[in-house]
């Protein structure tokens, strides 16, 4: 699934790297914080030559367009947030629009007619 995020750098966490089966690897997380009036954060990753190629400032607004993934490992999902592309600035050309549909700006409230079946 991809998609352009827009907004706002507030962290930058500590850059990753390692040997896989494919040689030497790298990894740069970030957290992006949208704007609204319910900004939410997420966190989202540049590999390997992206992460010499952007260099990303706390407090930049940038659009990233990422790829979303998900998989299991021993019973286990993981996602992955990669950024693909990132433009630095206010927002897409076009007026701001995305492709993907909007992540909700409405506070989460549960639904008390779903089951509580979760382990947590």
């Amino acid at each position: 699934m991809a998609m352009d995020i827009t907004g706002k750098v507030v962290n930058l966490l500590p850059l990753q790297s390692g040997q896989g089966k494919n040689g030497v690897w790298k990894k740069q997380e970030f957290i992006l914080e949208t704007p609204g009036q319910y900004p939410k954060k997420v966190c989202l990753s540049l590999w390997g030559e992206k992460v010499d190629e952007i260099k990303l400032t706390p407090g930049e607004t940038i659009t990233a367009s990422v790829n979303v993934e998900s998989r299991e490992y021993n019973g286990r999902w993981y996602t992955d947030v990669r950024a693909w592309k990132v433009a630095k600035g206010s927002g897409p050309s076009g007026g701001g629009r995305s492709d993907a549909p909007p992540v909700g700006d409405e506070p989460f409230t549960p639904d008390s007619s779903a089951s509580d079946d979760l382990p947590f």
